[in-house]
């Protein structure tokens, strides 16, 4: 399916609904490919069974409203704050728990071990906290000088 061709709408239970070429409407969840490394590209129109309805090469490629109720559906699913600050942390022994600033305002985490910060793809870095919400930092390299130094002893 062309994305040219792509019409959603939600139903009355809130449910993100694609209609195909034939007129035959399929409940959707979208996902990312790489929802770090390209947010916006390859994202797949997943139907109840599992089965790949569509697939979004980007996101800039859908009109205006599909593309809003896409944005909108994956914002709602996937909760992963980035982390913009750390202000402070207990210990430097785990478990510790983390003051930290993120793009969803002011939060605490408790990190359990250090198994649980992820290298990806430099520099970027996803940590687990003790709860299974996912920080994510961008580039541990951008962060101001008093963060690094609380990640570095982490490290």
């Amino acid at each position: 399916m062309s994305t040219q061709n792509i019409h959603l709408e939600r139903n009355a239970f809130g449910q993100l609904l694609l209609t195909d070429a034939d007129g035959k409407g399929h409940a959707i969840t979208p996902v990312r490919a790489f929802p770090i490394a390209a947010p916006t590209e390859n994202i797949g129109l997943i139907n109840a069974e599992g089965a790949e309805v569509a697939w979004v090469a980007r996101l800039s490629d859908l009109a205006p409203e599909p593309r809003k109720l896409l944005e909108e559906e994956m914002a709602n699913r996937e909760f992963m704050p980035v982390i913009q600050r750390i202000n402070s942390v207990s210990s430097f022994a785990t478990p510790s728990t983390w003051d930290l600033e993120t793009d969803r305002g002011p939060t605490t985490m408790v990190l359990k071990g250090e198994e649980d910060i992820r290298r990806l793809t430099s520099p970027a870095l996803l940590i687990a906290d003790s709860r299974g919400i996912h920080f994510l930092i961008r580039d541990r390299y951008a962060l101001d000088s008093h963060s690094k130094k609380m990640l570095d002893r982490f490290l």
